[in-house]
């Protein structure tokens, strides 16, 4: 297989590859390569955080806790939740960065970005990650049914609050406009008849989902043509079959993996492939080994996320960050906080990361993280505490430490320079690029690596 085919491949299915995985793959065909992605992620490791401490009030509902311990240990426990989920942010962005199933990895960085969900309470918001990260690979139906039971969705779009008496449209709406047909596929009364289906799911103090169904409406309802005593479960087998349903989720994968550009061939070829049986893997192996996959006009083309950006660098040089809040304003700089979607739409993601602002400080982020440089510029984001004031305290800097120089050293020291380049950079580079470059041909691999990571054409795969 073509080396820059399989860095493509690499930089898509995952963050990249080092050089002497590179090498041992090239002796590999395109359908065995493939093929390795797909069984080194076959395995579920459940991303784990100790919540130990919360063993009472996790298992409680919060006004029963509220009135055995009183309202001040309740509220003090609620934000130690909420600090717990900024320490799962921090979790998940290592996981990421060192866990061995990198296919499932970036499919659920993927997935949280459509079935997009915010939730303050820590257990709930460990069971809707993991949610996404069993489903990942699996199927689509079963995968929208498993979302649509998790206590962070139900809260997040309001469904614990519908009722027969009262129904509430929140989640019904989005279930159809954004998780999987998209606009003009349905209708208002569809909206609500569809709400109807979902009245009285709700969850138990412990997680467990539960249908109350005194709560539940079991009339007569028509949902896309289809009447009958429906429920949640029937009203996601009837969008199943809605062929758009298929083409609206086949468009997100395509332009995440292929190109922010679609080829309507390519997403017709796909569809057709997807409305069979709804199987996650089957697709994306499809992807992965179609020749048009690796045609040039779909290499290099993507712009990276805030987060596949740092896992990127973090991949050729491991850092090590003093606090976890280091990790959490480095992606409030950028524009892409794990776990703090900017609204139910999630993140448009492509050009629209990039703005003069977010663009110098991710042109800077390698020499932040590897050289110690500074960098004054205004967050942008969810928290708000002041980044200029955070960053010039004592003993705030990031540690390239000996084991990292030492990975670094195993992995791509010895790798020529022109090698370097073809494995860290996908796009051609412009020729005030390439003079720049020339400047830094005399450092050590460790700094001519730090200036690759820092030229324009790095910020895309």
């Amino acid at each position: 297989m073509k080396q820059r085919h399989l860095i493509h491949l690499h930089w898509r299915s995952g963050f990249g590859i080092k050089p002497s995985s590179l090498q041992s793959a090239k002796a590999l065909n395109k359908k065995k390569n493939v093929n390795s992605i797909f069984e080194s992620s076959k395995k579920i490791e459940p991303i784990q955080i100790d919540l130990s401490e919360f063993d009472d009030f996790l298992k409680t509902p919060y006004q029963k806790y509220k009135k055995i311990h009183g309202g001040d240990a309740a509220t003090k426990l609620r934000q130690k939740s909420q600090k717990k989920v900024r320490e799962l942010n921090f979790v998940w962005l290592k996981k990421i960065s060192s866990s061995q199933c990198v296919l499932r990895e970036k499919m659920t960085l993927f997935w949280a970005n459509v079935f997009v969900c915010r939730d303050n309470h820590i257990f709930h918001m460990v069971q809707f990650n993991n949610c996404l990260r069993t489903h990942a690979l699996g199927n689509f139906g079963n995968f929208v049914k498993a979302i649509a039971r998790t206590p962070s969705m139900l809260k997040y779009l309001n469904n614990n609050r519908n009722i027969k008496s009262k129904p509430n449209e929140n989640f019904a709406r989005e279930l159809l406009e954004l998780f999987t047909l998209g606009l003009g596929n349905y209708s208002e009364q569809d909206v609500k008849e569809a709400a109807r289906a979902f009245t009285g799911w709700s969850f138990k103090a412990n997680g467990d989902f539960i249908i109350r169904t005194n709560k539940h409406d079991e009339n007569l309802k028509t949902f896309l043509g289809v009447s009958g005593n429906l429920d949640g479960d029937d009203v996601i087998d009837i969008l199943l079959k809605q062929r758009e349903c298929a083409e609206f989720i086949c468009k997100k994968i395509y332009t995440y993996f292929v190109n922010p550009v679609i080829d309507p061939s390519h997403l017709k070829e796909l569809t057709a492939l997807f409305y069979k049986d709804y199987n996650i893997e089957k697709l994306m192996r499809h992807v992965f080994s179609s020749d048009w996959f690796y045609d040039e006009k779909n290499i290099g083309v993507k712009i990276k996320s805030p987060v596949e950006l740092m896992v990127g660098i973090n991949k050729t040089v491991p850092s090590v960050f003093k606090k976890q809040s280091q990790v959490t304003y480095l992606q409030k700089m950028m524009g892409q906080i794990l776990l703090y979607p900017v609204n139910v739409s999630g993140w448009k993601g492509d050009r629209y990361w990039i703005d003069s602002n977010s663009l110098m400080f991710r042109l800077k982020l390698p020499s932040v993280l590897l050289n110690n440089a500074k960098i004054s510029l205004k967050p942008k984001g969810e928290f708000e505490d002041d980044f200029g004031n955070f960053y010039n305290q004592k003993n705030q800097n990031f540690i390239v430490s000996d084991k990292a120089r030492a990975y670094f050293e195993t992995h791509y020291s010895k790798t020529p320079f022109k090698r370097l380049k073809a494995i860290l950079v996908l796009p051609k580079l412009d020729e005030d690029t390439k003079e720049m470059l020339k400047i830094y041909q005399n450092q050590n691999a460790f700094q001519y690596c730090i200036q690759l990571m820092s030229i324009p054409e790095y910020q895309l795969c």
